[in-house]
């Protein structure tokens, strides 16, 4: 048995498609608005948070994303923290990781795009 994935189905090759090859093709779309928000949740739980965070709001901003793109958004939020020699998280360090996080992935996208 094997299973195969990819982030980008639109460039595979039509003979990896062809019948016989792949049994079943099961696609697994980005999360919506309230799986992002709750994605957030889960990586933030234990983070030291000094506010109250819209966790709605941000997953609004960050259409699209991915739970592993939201991962980087915590992670790289902490690190602001970390930085400014905070023992706490803000929303503007929120705000900053989604421009930095985001930024890069649309830099890939353009990047992929451009050569594919």
């Amino acid at each position: 048995k094997i299973i195969a994935a990819t982030n980008r189905p639109d460039i595979l090759d039509d003979a990896l498609l062809r019948p016989g090859r792949f049994d079943r093709i099961i696609e697994i779309p980005v999360p919506s608005e309230v799986g992002r928000a709750e994605i957030f949740r889960i990586h933030s739980h234990g983070m030291a948070i000094r506010e109250t965070i819209d966790w709605e709001a941000l997953a609004v901003r960050c259409e699209g994303a991915t739970g592993a793109d939201i991962r980087s958004i915590c992670t790289e939020a902490g690190m602001w923290a970390i930085r400014e020699e905070r023992d706490s998280v803000t929303l503007v360090d929120f705000e900053r990781a989604i421009e930095k996080v985001v930024g890069e992935e649309e830099l890939r996208k353009e990047s992929v795009t451009m050569f594919a």
